[in-house]
C-alpha cells in the first residue's frame, strides 16, 4: 500500500500529465437550471465550511469599462478557488463565470455552470483549451476566473510565476472584441477569531485595454512582481489585524455552544464589576 507524505502535497507536474488520461474537450455553456442549483448549493458549501467571506475593493470594480468582458487572475493554492470563484462571478459580479478546470472530465456538469477543460498532456491541447478561452471574452457579463499559475501552489508561494496565457487572452480580446478589463485578486484562508476558517478576498486596481502591443513575457513578469506586492500586503494587513475596508458576502452566525459560551464570559465579566 502507498502511503501518501507531506512531500507529496504539491507537484510541479500538471494533473492531465500524471494521469496520462483522454480528455473529452466540453464547451462552457450557461443552463439556467445547472446554474440555479449551482446559486444555491456553492453558497451553502462555503458557508457549511467557513465562517464567513470577506472582500474588499469594490470601489475598483466599479471602474471598470462595463461594455467589456472582467478577466480576474488570482492564486490557486487549494480546491475551494474555484467555487470562491463562481461566488464572486455569481453574488458580487451578478453575471456569468468562466473557468479552465483541469480533469473537467471528473466533474462533466461543471460545463453547464460555464467551466471548460484544459488539457496539458501535450501543447497542442493546452493551445486548443486557450484559442476556445479567448473566444469566451465576447460579453460584459463575462468575469473569467484564470489562474496564472497554471498548478496549485503552496499558500504564499514565492516567487509567483504566471504562463503567458494571460497576455494571450488580454491581446485577443482586445483584438476581436475592441478591449477587455483586468482585475488581480489576492485570496486568503485564514482562522481570525473564529472557529472555523475565513476566506479574505481583496480587489486589486482594474486596468482595462483597448490595444495590446506587449512583449508576453515581458508582461507577465510586470505582472506578476505588482501581484506579489499585493498579496504580500494583503498578508501583511491580516498578520496586524487590519481590516479596513472589507465587507462581508456572508457571515455566519455563532453556533450555539460559542454563544453559551459568550454568555457565560459577559456573567463573569458582571460578577466582577459588581465587586
Amino acid at each position: 500500500m502507498t502511503v501518501e507524505t507531506p512531500q507529496h502535497l504539491y507537484c510541479d507536474t500538471p494533473p492531465t500529465i500524471l494521469r496520462n488520461r483522454e480528455e473529452k474537450f466540453r464547451v462552457a455553456k450557461d443552463n439556467p437550471f445547472w446554474l440555479m442549483i449551482a446559486d444555491y448549493v456553492f453558497p451553502k458549501m462555503l458557508s457549511s465550511r467557513f465562517h464567513s467571506l470577506m472582500y474588499k475593493g469594490s470601489e475598483n470594480l466599479e471602474k471598470r469599462d462595463k461594455s467589456k468582458a472582467m478577466l480576474f487572475y488570482t492564486n490557486h493554492n487549494n480546491w475551494w478557488d474555484g467555487i470562491v470563484g463562481f461566488n464572486v462571478a455569481r453574488r458580487i459580479m451578478k453575471g456569468r463565470l468562466r473557468l479552465m478546470i483541469e480533469e473537467m472530465n471528473r466533474f462533466p456538469l461543471f460545463q453547464y455552470i460555464g467551466c471548460f477543460p484544459i488539457n496539458k498532456k501535450t501543447p497542442q491541447d493546452a493551445v486548443k483549451a486557450l484559442k476556445y478561452a479567448a473566444t469566451t471574452l465576447d460579453a460584459p457579463d463575462i468575469n473569467f476566473w484564470l489562474f496564472p499559475q497554471g498548478i496549485i501552489r503552496p499558500p504564499h508561494y514565492r516567487p509567483e510565476v504566471f504562463q503567458t496565457g494571460l497576455a494571450y487572452l488580454i491581446e485577443n480580446a482586445v483584438k476581436n472584441y475592441g478591449g477587455i478589463n483586468i482585475c488581480p485578486v489576492s485570496v486568503n484562508y485564514t482562522f481570525l477569531r473564529q472557529d472555523k476558517p475565513e476566506v479574505v478576498i481583496e480587489f486589486g486596481k482594474v486596468t482595462t485595454f483597448y490595444n495590446f502591443k506587449e512583449n508576453r513575457k515581458d508582461f507577465c513578469h510586470k505582472l506578476e512582481r505588482e501581484f506579489e506586492i499585493q498579496c504580500d500586503n494583503q498578508q501583511k494587513q491580516i498578520s496586524s489585524g487590519n481590516f479596513e475596508g472589507y465587507q462581508y458576502l456572508f457571515r455566519k452566525k455563532l453556533s450555539w455552544w460559542r454563544d453559551i459560551e459568550r454568555r457565560l464570559k459577559n456573567i463573569g465579566m458582571k460578577d466582577d464589576n459588581k465587586q
